[in-house]
């Protein structure tokens, strides 16, 4: 069966309300500690982890620990995500139950590692489908994340993304990436001289950026191993916001700021995307004369300038952020 038939043999929902993800705070679930710290961190998701952050041992602690702490509350509007095992491991099965049956009413999503196929997205939904149905959760309602972090991975990443109505982000995983591709300069940081590490990541960046858009995902950036160096992130992060991502990982507290800030508009660029959408509605209705095109200070605005100022005004709102100027129609 083809991995997009699959969808019409559940309810998954065919649209999903994506909420802001510019910062996604990653913590052990072996760590109680580091889990109550997150809650009151101003990351907008976080994702408690079971994967390569815990050893093999301490895996079955770390899921009793999350399910005690997604039942426990006290996470505000963040998004609250557990990252299991890939399904090459013995873990998934037992991660996904654990966790759902445990603490189902109190996730957002289940951030699936390592997804190399379309087939993997499929089979965790219809496991997702089948533990919400058991227990009288609404169906769909938990979203996947998948995380491409091999060749194979990125080059099924468009079935990856259209695999099933659950799929909200597309995550780009550096480390294991590098290592699954050979990328030794980078892995042992011996970069040739001149060399941009932006330049290597470039293509596999705007793979994964073009299929979230094309079937409407968010696509998010991996970690910058640096914690302490909040200048480096903000400039990596600042490369991927540049490009069009929603949001990065953290791995420190201190790199959530810096996150959050880049991944939002500017205030002036807020402002000016709120002023572009309402002018251009003005000056196409019968008020405002009904054109297609028009001036707004020195520039021309038009369709292509509102589709524009819709992607920026969005982020902002989403951001929470609040209006500084307002434009008026002219007088008469």
């Amino acid at each position: 069966m083809a991995a997009t038939d699959a969808n019409a043999n559940h309810s998954s929902p065919t649209s999903r309300i994506l909420r802001p993800r510019r910062s996604n705070l990653a913590v052990p679930g072996s760590s109680t500690k580091m889990i109550d710290k997150a809650k009151g961190l101003p990351a907008d998701q976080v994702f408690l982890d079971i994967e390569d952050a815990v050893a093999p041992l301490a895996k079955p602690d770390a899921r009793k620990n999350i399910v005690a702490a997604l039942n426990e509350g006290g996470w505000g509007d963040k998004i609250r995500t557990v990252r299991v095992n890939d399904w090459t491991t013995q873990w998934t099965y037992t991660d996904v139950v654990t966790v759902v049956e445990g603490a189902g009413q109190n996730l957002d999503a289940i951030m699936l590692p390592k997804v190399q196929s379309a087939e993997q997205v499929v089979a965790l939904d219809l496991m997702l489908t089948q533990i919400e149905k058991s227990l009288g959760f609404e169906v769909g309602r938990i979203g996947i994340e998948a995380q491409i972090e091999n060749a194979k991975g990125l080059l099924a990443v468009d079935a990856i993304a259209q695999a099933s109505p659950r799929v909200e982000t597309i995550i780009f995983g550096p480390a294991d990436f590098m290592a699954s591709i050979n990328m030794k300069s980078l892995v042992v940081g011996e970069q040739p001289p001149g060399y941009d590490v932006g330049d290597a990541y470039h293509h596999i960046l705007m793979s994964i950026l073009m299929a979230a858009r094309a079937h409407d995902k968010q696509a998010i950036d991996g970690p910058y191993l640096q914690i302490r160096d909040v200048d480096g992130f903000r400039r990596v992060a600042g490369r991927s916001a540049a490009l069009g991502l929603d949001g990065k990982w953290v791995l420190h507290p201190g790199q959530i700021d810096a996150a959050n800030e880049v991944f939002s508009p500017r205030q002036e660029d807020y402002d000016h995307a709120e002023n572009i959408l309402d002018a251009y509605e003005w000056y196409t209705s019968e008020a405002g004369g009904k054109r297609g095109a028009a001036m707004l200070g020195d520039e021309m605005i038009d369709e292509a300038s509102r589709k524009m100022a819709l992607v920026v005004a969005g982020k902002g709102r989403a951001a929470g952020m609040q209006r500084t100027n307002r434009w008026e129609p002219p007088s008469e």
